[in-house]
């Protein structure tokens, strides 16, 4: 990384260019901003290679997980090398990215968005892009976005169904303007419904799109439309969300309750049957647990996670003590096999 923002009359963006909205100042827009995408699956990789190939400046890939094998079958940056090494996904993103776009800057974060590290991490960017899988840390970006006055694009997939819709704090409704709470019931999943990986690329790209539109220099443009596609269907709807909630939580009444860390649990992620334990607060040595472990399962680690097969279960541990615990979704079995096996 150079650390000087593309030339606008760089031949790599000359189509780009060419297209009248955007031109050499909105070239030199782009080059010059700051955007972290959060979530590395199949809308997060799709979004960043985007975005690094229209040459945003800096690019901020934030993702706790780590690859395997069916991700493949839908998120763009990463090969069959990865998942044998069980790679982080902000890891892989950061080398496959620079290989595309070596003229940016990559910032990898191989953590989990928390209320703790949320300032150190969209602190300094002008525009986050949503790639995660759940809708805690959804409502955390869109409390964060609306207290710091920052634009945020939401998106998910399942099956072949997807959602887009771009968040414009003062401008448009927010999050939770459209969904006043977490969803409860048993709700749909990859591991369910199954991913089709049209789904999170249509996604992606419609939230890359807006990306482009907003750093550019024409966010008065977005649409406060919400994008409903169905691939399988080749349906498509727009669905104009009215006005802001004048009772909403977060942008009428400024209750920031996810971002102040009142509604934080453990996470049980898409197309894992796994849950993630969040809870600790003090690093851990790998080589040291790994000697633990020595014997009660087969053991493998790297420089970013130990995983151990302890039939039934299959526990990762990242070096700031998170873990994820793949084999149940039940959060007291997961805390307990934690304690067991990693400590209080």
């Amino acid at each position: 990384m150079n650390g000087i923002p593309p030339d606008p009359s760089d031949e790599r963006y000359s189509r780009q260019i060419r297209f009248a909205e955007i031109g050499e100042e909105g070239q030199r827009r782009i080059g010059r901003s700051r955007v972290a995408v959060v979530g590395c699956g199949g809308l997060g990789s799709a979004q960043s290679e985007i975005l690094a190939r229209a040459g945003v400046g800096f690019l901020r890939i934030i993702d706790r997980d780590y690859i395997d094998w069916t991700n493949l079958q839908r998120q763009w940056l990463f090969d069959e090398q990865d998942a044998r090494n069980s790679m982080p996904k902000a890891a892989a993103a950061d080398a496959r990215l620079r290989e595309i776009n070596s003229s940016i800057e990559i910032d990898p974060a191989i953590t989990d968005l928390t209320p703790s590290n949320i300032d150190d991490l969209l602190g300094d960017v002008e525009l986050i892009m949503d790639g995660t899988d759940n809708f805690e840390t959804r409502f955390l970006i869109n409390d964060y976005a609306v207290s710091r006055n920052i634009p945020w694009i939401y998106g998910a997939a399942v099956g072949s169904y997807g959602v887009k819709m771009p968040v414009i704090p003062g401008k448009t409704c927010c999050l939770r303007c459209i969904i006043p709470d977490l969803p409860g019931g048993v709700q749909q999943s990859c591991e369910t419904a199954g991913i089709l990986a049209p789904s999170t690329t249509v996604i992606g790209a419609l939230q890359a799109a807006d990306a482009i539109k907003i750093l550019s220099g024409h966010i008065d443009e977005i649409s406060s439309r919400m994008t409903v596609v169905d691939v399988w269907t080749g349906d498509l709807m727009q669905i104009n969300r009215g006005e802001r909630n004048p009772d909403c939580p977060t942008c009428a009444r400024r209750e920031f309750s996810f971002l102040e860390g009142k509604r934080r649990a453990p996470i049980s992620l898409c197309g894992r049957n796994a849950v993630q334990i969040h809870d600790r607060r003090h690093p851990i040595d790998l080589k040291q647990l790994a000697e633990q472990l020595q014997g009660i399962g087969t053991v493998r680690m790297n420089d970013f996670a130990l995983r151990a097969e302890i039939a039934p279960y299959e526990l990762t541990v990242f070096p700031d003590g998170r873990a994820i615990i793949k084999g149940t979704t039940d959060v007291g079995v997961a805390k307990s096999i934690y304690a067991r096996y990693v400590g209080n």
